[in-house]
């Protein structure tokens, strides 16, 4: 019988173990009750289910202690203390809350800790050195908060750190040196600071560090060897810094770096040949140095070059040979001496979408094939030695956004092919020249011009009646010309200052204040006489429209009960007899769809709630697969009057008119289908489906994860696509993102379009109840005025690009009671909390450049939005906006 007492020992050994592990349980439990209570998790220990399953916890498989705690992005405040009690946590993400005050110390003793995120919130005070006990941690990020003070020399102690981020803080003193120890780093971020000294020289020499990002602190002294030596560098960004000396030759050995941004700093010198080496760079800022010699041609070795920017240098000599870049986008080597011919070389470069060769020493000729880089949208040749006349094949660049010549000593005769340039907007610049002749009328054709400037020239005749089809046109320059007759009676010429007209001995009218004579006087007659009978006629218009609309919403919308009708006829058709509701009137628009669209198909289809895409404010959307294979969307709208359908022909003949609505980012229909009291719009099918899809549904995101760029160009195809239903006088009456369809490569389509047209409340058509549009994006004057308006249109967009921006909802109980996304960014200095804290860092940190530009569309966003109805601007002018952010 001995190994009783073996046994005894053994048994209560294990009971003793048993005891421990459930006694663990009930702590760990009650630790979280605590803590939920404290920061407001209403939902944690409200029921029965084991704590290992409440929101933003995962627990050991072993014993069912916390492991991971995510809160992040959940609007939480106050203190979070006890979690230094959940002493297995080795992941702790508190990222983008409220918290405040000082960082908790007593987080140093979660000595399993390796993931820390505390970003984006709003502590203060320092850093606190007690985190330099987390001897595990692998990545700490305390980036955008209030953070002051150095980085404390405590954390020397976090050997294992990879990931080091504190961006966006007002930390001072100096990058440490024990930074440069880290052997495991990989990622260091600190900018957006107030660090001075210089970078440690042991900082890579230790570690294969990709990614570092400093720019906009006080940094100075040399950029170190070091961060080279490895050869893993993927990501350098030093811009906006007080660095000296040379740029080192060492980047050659980091063939994957592919960022480059050394931009306002004071470097000299050349840019090393190695740079040749470093094949996989993609952006080269170096713009506002003093760097000096020639641009290198080893450049031309970068095959994947994407931006070249060297502006605002001492670079001299030609342009090298570049024709083998590709990928090349932009050129930019503004404000150097750089002399010679345009090179032919970059011409050749088919992917160009800006040159910029202003303020240098140009000379020679405009080269005819200048426009043989079919993406050209900005050319910039200003103030150079260019001599020659301005080729007539200039009317090649059809892409052209901006055309600036001024400054040269260009000659002959304006082509008149330049009024071909349709999409040419931000400005037509060719001042300060030697040009003579007549201004050709067909630059009237420029109706998106914003600014034009034809100064100091040698320019004679008259000023073109045609010239009144600039109806974009802000800024406009005919000063110091020979011209003659009476300044055209057009606003943007009236509103311009007299100097914008002086200096031409011959010309009369406002707003010079010289008479023009008789010839005047009677050809403001002849003006008052058009403008009277366009009142006449604008008046006859919108009578025929009101009878029009209200006919219309007669024959679209039915009665209720008749809807009933309509299901019972589902019915039938679902149990596969002949039955099936007689269709009235159909029509395909485009001509090749015509066999490929079957609308028996299209009919049944709206009939199976399985189909069913979504339902909107007034339609539900269907996915129809007709026999012929071809996908549709099939809008059915719903019944907003108690009318009884009748006079169908002239509803037909509307939706054959809104088949004829062409614009690029419109959604229209291509056909249509009418039976009993029923109206069916066809449309194409977009499988990338809404932006709001995109946006805000993780599980419908595409692999490929849209860029920033790509983000951009979704609210620029949106704001054209806006813009151009208000060019022809129509309000939209639902803008939300969930009406922004996506199609091939996130082009942006604005949906709902042939609502607006058969239900305009503001003809008496409609309620506005019924109307407003989407929750989220109703204009706060809508609940007085009870009218849809053009500038109500702009606030909408206004806040789908605060969408794009934040990737917030625009009504998120995270906001606070009463407060929505517009509320909540126009109520971010209030907080305390900068502009970039309400960006998507997940593309605001990526690069300088992308975050600059973010802010901008902010800034857009913004103005969007103001209360004030007045104050907001024009969609064709918000478009301008978006465009000249990529410009810049």
């Amino acid at each position: 019988m001995a190994f009783l007492p073996f046994f005894s020992l053994f048994l209560f050994g294990i009971l003793s173990s048993s005891k421990l592990v459930f006694a663990q349980l009930p702590e760990e439990e009650t630790t979280l009750v605590a803590i939920g209570k404290e920061l407001g998790l209403t939902s944690w220990g409200l029921n029965s289910s084991h704590y290992c399953s409440w929101e933003g916890i995962r627990c050991s498989s072993n014993d069912s202690t916390v492991v991971k705690l995510d809160l992040s992005h959940g609007g939480l405040q106050g203190n979070f203390t006890l979690i230094s009690e959940l002493n297995a946590l080795k992941w702790l993400d508190l990222s983008y809350n409220n918290f405040q005050g000082s960082i908790p110390p007593a987080l140093g003793n979660l000595s399993k800790l390796e993931f820390l995120d505390l970003s984006y919130n709003r502590f203060g005070s320092l850093i606190p050195a007690d985190l330099g006990r987390l001897t595990n941690l692998r990545s700490l990020n305390l980036s955008n908060n209030f953070l002051v003070g150095q980085v404390p020399d405590e954390l020397e102690g976090l050997v294992n750190l990879q990931d080091f981020q504190i961006f966006t803080n007002r930390l001072g003193g100096s990058i440490p040196t024990w930074v440069g120890n880290l052997t495991n780093l990989r990622v260091f971020t600190a900018y957006e600071n107030g660090l001075g000294g210089s970078i440690p020289d042991n900082l890579g020499s230790n570690s294969e560090i990709r990614l570092l990002n400093l720019h906009s602190n006080q940094l100075e002294g040399t950029i170190p060897d070091s961060i080279f030596a490895m050869g893993k560098l993927e990501v350098l960004v030093l811009t906006q810094n007080q660095f000296t000396g040379n740029f080192p030759q060492s980047v050659g050995n980091c063939k994957s770096l592919s960022n480059i941004r050394i931009g306002n700093n004071n470097i000299i010198g050349s840019i090393p040949r190695e740079i040749g080496n470093v094949s996989g760079l993609t952006y080269f800022e170096a713009d506002n140095n003093h760097l000096s010699g020639e641009i290198v041609s080893d450049f031309a070795q970068c095959s994947n070059l994407t931006l070249l920017n060297l502006a605002s240098n001492g670079f001299t000599g030609t342009i090298p040979d570049l024709g083998n870049l590709t990928n090349l986008q932009e050129l930019i080597v503004s404000g150097n001496s750089l002399f010679g011919e345009i090179p032919s070389s970059v011409l050749g470069c088919k992917s160009l979408n800006k040159l910029d060769l202003s303020n240098n020493r140009f000379n020679g000729t405009i080269p005819r094939d200048i426009c043989n880089t079919t993406r050209l949208q900005y050319l910039l040749l200003s103030q150079n030695f260019i001599r020659g006349e301005i080729p007539n094949e200039i009317g090649n660049c059809v892409k052209l956004l901006q055309l600036e010549m001024g400054s040269n000593y260009l000659t002959g005769a304006i082509p008149p092919e330049i009024g071909h340039i349709k999409n040419l907007q931000i400005a037509l610049n060719l001042s300060s020249n030697h040009l003579r002749g007549l201004l050709p009328p067909e630059l009237g054709r420029l109706d998106k011009l914003v600014s034009l400037d034809l100064s100091n020239n040698q320019l004679s005749g008259t000023i073109p009646p045609a010239f009144k089809g600039m109806l974009s046109l802000i800024e406009v320059n005919f000063s110091n010309n020979l011209l003659t007759g009476p300044i055209p009676t057009f606003g943007p010429f009236q509103k311009s200052p007299n100097s914008s007209f002086l200096g031409n001995k011959g010309l009369c009218g406002e707003p010079l204040s010289l008479s023009c004579g008789n010839s005047d006087t009677s050809d403001r007659e002849n003006y008052h006489h058009k403008v009277s009978f366009r009142i006449i006629m604008a008046v006859i218009g919108s009578g025929l429209a009101v009878f029009v609309s209200v006919t219309i919403v007669v024959v679209i919308f039915t009665m209720r009960e008749r809807q009933e009708k309509t299901a019972k006829c589902a019915e039938v058709i679902d149990d596969g007899s002949n039955n099936r509701p007689s269709i009235i009137a159909g029509n395909v628009f485009v001509e090749n769809l015509r066999q490929a669209i079957d609308f028996d198909a299209v009919v049944k289809a709206t009939m199976k709630d399985s189909n069913k895409l979504s339902s909107g404010t007034f339609s539900s959307v269907y996915k129809a697969v007709m026999p012929s294979g071809m996908v549709l969307s099939v809008k059915r709208l719903k019944s907003m009057d108690r009318t009884i359908i009748h006079h169908q022909s002239k509803v037909i003949r509307e939706l054959e008119r809104l088949g004829k609505l062409c614009h690029d980012n419109l959604m229209t229909p291509v056909g249509y289908v009418i039976y009993e009291d029923v109206a069916l719009l066809l449309h194409h099918y977009f499988s990338n489906g809404t932006l709001f899809e995109f946006l805000h549904d993780s599980s419908k995101l595409p692999e490929y994860k849209p860029d920033w760029p790509t983000r951009l160009g979704i609210a620029i195809g949106a704001a054209e696509g806006l813009a151009f239903l208000h060019q022809v006088a129509t309000i939209h009456l639902d803008i939300s993102s969930g009406n922004i369809l996506l199609g091939a490569s996130y082009k942006a389509m604005v949906g709902e379009v042939e609502i607006s047209k058969l239900l305009d409340p503001s003809r008496g058509t409609a309620s506005i109840s019924a109307v407003a549009g989407s929750f989220g994006y109703i204009p706060p004057e809508y609940a007085y005025t009870m009218q849809v308006t053009a500038p109500g249109n702009v606030y909408s967009y206004g806040v789908i690009l605060l969408e794009i921006l934040t990737t917030r909802l625009p009504v998120d109980e995270a906001f606070g009671e009463g407060i929505d996304l517009v509320k909540w960014v126009h109520n971010a200095p209030a907080r305390g909390e900068t502009p970039e804290q309400i960006l998507d860092s997940k593309l605001s940190t990526v690069s300088f450049t992308w975050r600059k530009e973010m802010l901008a569309a902010l800034k857009v966003a913004l103005i969007c939005t103001d209360s004030t109805p007045a104050k907001r601007p024009k969609m064709k002018k918000v478009v301008e906006m978006l465009q000249e952010i990529t410009q810049n």
